[in-house]
Protein backbone atom coordinates (compact mmCIF):
# COMPACT_ATOMS: atom_id res chain seq x y z
CA UNK A 1 0.00 0.00 0.00
CA UNK A 2 1.16 3.32 -0.82
CA UNK A 3 0.94 5.95 1.57
CA UNK A 4 -1.39 8.57 1.31
CA UNK A 5 -0.63 12.74 2.39
CA UNK A 6 -2.67 14.49 4.17
CA UNK A 7 -3.13 16.70 0.79
CA UNK A 8 -4.00 13.96 -0.58
CA UNK A 9 -6.52 12.55 1.63
CA UNK A 10 -8.18 16.21 1.90
CA UNK A 11 -8.21 15.67 -1.67
CA UNK A 12 -10.05 12.16 -1.38
CA UNK A 13 -12.43 13.11 0.84
CA UNK A 14 -13.80 16.14 -1.10
CA UNK A 15 -14.11 13.67 -4.38
CA UNK A 16 -15.93 11.46 -2.48
CA UNK A 17 -18.07 13.75 -0.60
CA UNK A 18 -18.89 15.07 -4.66
CA UNK A 19 -19.58 11.66 -5.52
CA UNK A 20 -21.99 11.02 -2.32
CA UNK A 21 -23.82 13.89 -3.16
CA UNK A 22 -24.33 13.14 -7.31
CA UNK A 23 -25.60 9.67 -6.16
CA UNK A 24 -27.62 11.50 -3.39
CA UNK A 25 -26.61 9.47 -1.00
CA UNK A 26 -27.67 6.22 -2.43
CA UNK A 27 -24.87 4.43 -1.66
CA UNK A 28 -26.03 1.04 -1.17
CA UNK A 29 -27.46 1.11 -5.21
CA UNK A 30 -27.61 -2.15 -7.61
CA UNK A 31 -24.08 0.11 -8.88
CA UNK A 32 -22.36 1.06 -6.23
CA UNK A 33 -22.95 -3.23 -4.54
CA UNK A 34 -21.79 -3.95 -8.07
CA UNK A 35 -18.88 -1.47 -7.71
CA UNK A 36 -17.81 -2.84 -4.27
CA UNK A 37 -17.84 -6.57 -5.23
CA UNK A 38 -15.72 -6.01 -8.43
CA UNK A 39 -13.00 -3.96 -6.29
CA UNK A 40 -12.93 -6.20 -3.29
CA UNK A 41 -14.40 -9.29 -4.80
CA UNK A 42 -17.50 -11.50 -2.70
CA UNK A 43 -16.10 -12.20 0.13
CA UNK A 44 -13.70 -14.92 -0.54
CA UNK A 45 -10.96 -13.21 0.29
CA UNK A 46 -11.81 -10.43 3.13
CA UNK A 47 -10.22 -7.25 3.03
CA UNK A 48 -9.82 -5.74 6.47
CA UNK A 49 -11.81 -2.13 7.59
CA UNK A 50 -8.14 -0.54 7.41
CA UNK A 51 -7.49 -1.90 3.81
CA UNK A 52 -10.60 -0.43 2.49
CA UNK A 53 -10.61 2.69 3.95
CA UNK A 54 -7.41 2.96 2.59
CA UNK A 55 -8.20 1.17 -0.90
CA UNK A 56 -11.26 4.23 -1.09
CA UNK A 57 -9.08 7.00 -0.13
CA UNK A 58 -6.61 6.29 -2.92
CA UNK A 59 -9.51 5.86 -5.41
CA UNK A 60 -11.12 9.19 -4.01
CA UNK A 61 -7.80 10.77 -4.62
CA UNK A 62 -7.69 9.30 -8.13
CA UNK A 63 -10.72 10.63 -9.08
CA UNK A 64 -10.05 14.52 -7.82
CA UNK A 65 -6.78 14.21 -10.07
CA UNK A 66 -8.36 12.74 -12.96
CA UNK A 67 -10.74 15.39 -12.83
CA UNK A 68 -8.26 17.72 -12.40
CA UNK A 69 -6.73 16.77 -15.96
CA UNK A 70 -10.06 17.24 -17.55
CA UNK A 71 -10.17 21.28 -16.36
CA UNK A 72 -7.22 21.92 -17.58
Amino acid sequence: MQRLTMLAMVRAGMALARIAAQSRGRLRSRYWLWRNETAFGNGKWPVSRAQRLHALLEYGDWVWRMRSLTRN
